[in-house]
């Protein structure tokens, strides 16, 4: 996928894909490489926040809407807590292209579990 993490924190996290080899056959950034942008930033977001409880943060539900097409450069993905609790975290993730026009927003919901033994 050819993702970069630009930034690593619990109330942003950021992160760049290219669209080239991304692409779906008509030209244009795959939807599901929006989705795994989306929920690679907000699961690893997801993740910090958990540690602090001795948890694991595991996807529960993701939704993207796609707004417009991206066909060449890089996509960045912002994502930002919409709930920071002790049993689940919702991250809104907003994709812009080179221009910083949106191209899609995710809302991913994770659930925090217990670590498993030996993780």
């Amino acid at each position: 996928m050819g993702i970069e993490i630009t930034q690593w924190d619990v109330q942003e996290m950021i992160g760049t894909m290219p669209v080239k080899g991304n692409r779906q056959p008509f030209g244009l950034l795959h939807g599901g490489a929006n989705a795994v942008l989306a929920e690679q930033l907000g699961s690893l977001g997801s993740a910090m926040h958990a540690h602090q409880f001795g948890s694991i943060a595991v996807g529960l539900e993701l939704s993207c809407t796609h707004h417009r097409a991206a066909r060449e450069g890089l996509v960045t993905g912002v994502a930002r807590p919409i709930h920071l609790g002790r049993s689940t975290t919702t991250y809104e993730i907003v994709v812009t292209d080179e221009e910083g026009k949106r191209t899609c927003t995710a809302r991913l919901t994770c659930i925090l579990r217990p670590k498993p033994p030996g993780a």
